[in-house]
């Protein structure tokens, strides 16, 4: 088998792996694969007799392309219209079976990785999510291992402060979306009210494509007023489908037939806290079939 045979079984052996890496650390399926595609082009370049721990080494490189990749993301959230939301993708059942896997992958658990700087996101996803050694994790970053302990620890303390609280179960989740889509099928909302915290923040993602909200709605009765006139703010025939979304119970919203957004819930203690609106066309790709994300 030549060298060039070898790296591109490797590279596809790992490639799941890769892209779960790299979407964990963007938010977006798209940028993830065009930090692959950047790995790929380097991978092909390195002499392979070199490498010690060829898993590792991919790694490395996809961290660093995705760190480069996330400098240039913020910039371009300054400018985004309205609320910016992670990249829904329609995954297998399985992905559920991995709690850890699953609630890492969760919108609510990427909206809480926005809040960390670049690197920060790239210890807590490799620690967390992957469960790298500091050794192999400071390659990927260029830090002293050291360093990369000090980063862990910040890391992980900023999202425990900001993740769910309670324990998130899927029926919780259920039961959110299946009183949200009751809400939207006959218009009666009161079952999904009794789910809904008081400080709800509602957020829509239309990447100003598709109408959607500008700024965050927040506060039970501001929420509850903009869904009493869904057909006014969704227009159309408007149905909803479950589906099982970055790992955790969603719904897909249709339009006359045609997908038209996805929903997403974040439930702390037993309440809805965050409902989450992707319309933006660019992404919803992912959606039409199921995404393989894996670790």
């Amino acid at each position: 088998m030549s060298d060039s045979d070898r790296a591109t079984q490797t590279f596809v052996t790992h490639r799941n792996l890769l892209f779960t890496v790299a979407y964990e650390m963007l938010g977006s399926a798209a940028d993830a694969e065009d930090v692959l595609q950047e790995t790929w082009l380097q991978w092909m370049g390195v002499e392979l007799d070199t490498v010690r721990d060829q898993r590792a080494y991919l790694v490395r490189i996809t961290t660093r392309q995705a760190i480069r990749r996330l400098r240039t993301l913020g910039r371009r959230k300054e400018s985004y219209v309205g609320p910016w939301l992670p990249e829904p993708l329609l995954t297998a059942p399985d992905v559920a079976e991995d709690v850890e896997l699953a609630e890492h992958v969760s919108m609510a658990m990427l909206l809480v990785l926005e809040t960390l700087t670049p690197t920060e996101r790239a210890v807590f996803v490799l620690r967390e999510v992957f469960g790298l050694d500091y050794d192999e994790i400071a390659a990927a970053v260029e830090k002293t291992p050291a360093a990369v302990r000090q980063i862990a620890h910040r890391a992980r303390s900023h999202v425990a402060a900001r993740r769910p609280r309670g324990v998130v179960s899927a029926v919780e989740a259920r039961a959110a979306l299946g009183a949200f889509q009751r809400a939207i099928d006959t218009g009666d909302l009161q079952g999904l009210l009794d789910l809904l915290a008081p400080d709800i923040v509602f957020l829509g993602d239309g990447g100003g494509i598709k109408q959607a909200l500008l700024h965050p709605v927040v506060g039970v009765d501001h929420v509850a007023h903009l869904l009493s006139g869904g057909s006014r703010w969704m227009g159309g025939d408007a149905s909803a489908e479950p589906a099982q979304v970055n790992g955790w119970p969603a719904l897909v919203i249709r339009l006359d037939g045609q997908i038209d957004g996805v929903v997403a819930v974040r439930i702390d203690d037993g309440l809805v806290t965050g409902l989450y609106f992707v319309r933006n066309p660019e992404k919803l790709s992912r959606i039409a079939q199921e995404t393989t994300v894996s670790r």
